[in-house]
């Protein structure tokens, strides 16, 4: 049996099997796990230092879980916005393709826990049908694939999607979101990344949300997908408890970009039902991308987005104080450091450049040098 066959069928799905490893109430795991079910690798339980670290938050279950009357459970409308099974079309070139219902852990955050990990939702008639969906509509050039997890399918599996994909002439770029680089790196295998590389230009996004998830495993798996020729991009979710400071989520920036994966997305968490517990404030983000901005590579700040309840996509959130003023003329603007700094909207022969900017309460003033300066 392969290793991460191995690894998968030895999980932790139990309170008594968590208690064998950690000190944990039983009772609450076992209420828990009736609604929402348990996965823990053993390769990512390994991970877990002890009872409320970061890596336990994110998949040992809590009583929040349950007791949450805040949140919903499809707060993206994916469900509204599904022409057929297990597509989600909500924007004009691109569609969203669920085609597996297992991860290799179930996060506690997860913004499809309705289900993710329950009775199947995928089938080979669902995989069929979206198939034919995405063939008879020539405006969808790129297909991302999701669930669960698209590589906790069998190799086969994996390849009779993608090969269905690239026969449909339209299908520019496919992309692929997972967290098996991250959560079982032992997945990534050369067959694998053997049969991905015949499909490109194909694109992997992982999800890693803390530093203590870059291991020696994982930065083996993120480089051989990248030896493959496969772009990789870094997904993460802004958690409480878990990432919801500047210098854990810089860290991680700058260990991704070592283990050439590319920062892509900070989430602020969704409005999943069961999940309100992870929530931070908005304010939190932006004093994050703050502290990215500038006092780190521009490779390692990712996009701040909020994907908008009801079905309004991702909508990028950015620190608010850095346009200090403009019109049609002049662009003032201020840098990491807190300084103003400005740039002419248009060269006009007759208009001095700008020099200097100066502020005296809530007054711009604006000073020319006489000259072309």
């Amino acid at each position: 049996m392969e290793e991460w066959k191995r690894l998968l069928r030895e999980s932790i799905t139990t309170a008594e099997g968590l208690a064998g490893y950690l000190d944990v109430d039983q009772d609450e795991i076992r209420d828990t796990v009736r609604r929402y079910p348990m996965r823990i690798n053993p390769y990512f339980l390994g991970l877990i230092r002890e009872k409320g670290d970061p890596i336990g938050l994110q998949v040992i279950p809590d009583r929040e879980e349950i007791e949450d009357r805040v949140c919903i459970e499809d707060p993206l409308n994916e469900e509204g916005d599904s022409p057929v099974p297990n597509i989600v079309h909500r924007y004009p070139d691109r569609v969203l393709f669920l085609v597996a219902t297992q991860c290799p852990v179930y996060c506690r955050f997860c913004t499809r826990k309705r289900k993710v990990g329950t009775p199947r939702f995928v089938t080979s008639s669902t995989i069929q049908t979206g198939i034919d969906y995405i063939k008879g509509n020539s405006g969808i050039r790129d297909v991302i694939l999701s669930g669960g997890d698209p590589l906790l399918l069998v190799d086969n599996e994996i390849e009779r999607i993608l090969e269905a994909l690239r026969r449909i002439p339209h299908i520019e770029i496919i992309r692929i979101g997972t967290r098996v680089p991250s959560a079982l790196p032992q997945r990534i295998t050369k067959g694998l990344c053997n049969i991905i590389k015949r499909y490109h230009p194909v694109y992997i996004n992982i999800h890693f949300n803390h530093p203590d998830e870059i291991t020696e495993e994982s930065k083996s798996a993120c480089e051989m997908l990248s030896d493959a020729g496969i772009p990789l991009g870094s997904q993460t979710v802004l958690l409480k408890g878990v990432n919801d400071d500047p210098d854990i989520i810089k860290r991680l920036m700058q260990r991704l970009l070592a283990i050439r994966v590319r920062p892509y997305y900070i989430y602020q968490a969704d409005l999943t039902l069961g999940t309100n517990h992870f929530r931070t404030d908005v304010g939190t983000g932006i004093r994050i991308m703050k502290n990215l901005m500038g006092f780190t590579s521009g490779l390692a700040v990712p996009h701040y987005v909020i994907d908008a309840p009801g079905g309004g996509g991702k909508i990028a959130i950015l620190p608010d104080d850095n346009l200090v003023y403009i019109d049609n003329k002049i662009v003032i603007m201020r840098n990491y450091t807190d300084k103003t700094y400005s740039y002419p909207q248009a060269i006009d022969l007759n208009e001095p450049c700008v020099q200097n900017v100066s502020r005296q309460g809530e007054e711009i003033r604006v000073q020319g040098t006489g000259g072309r300066g």
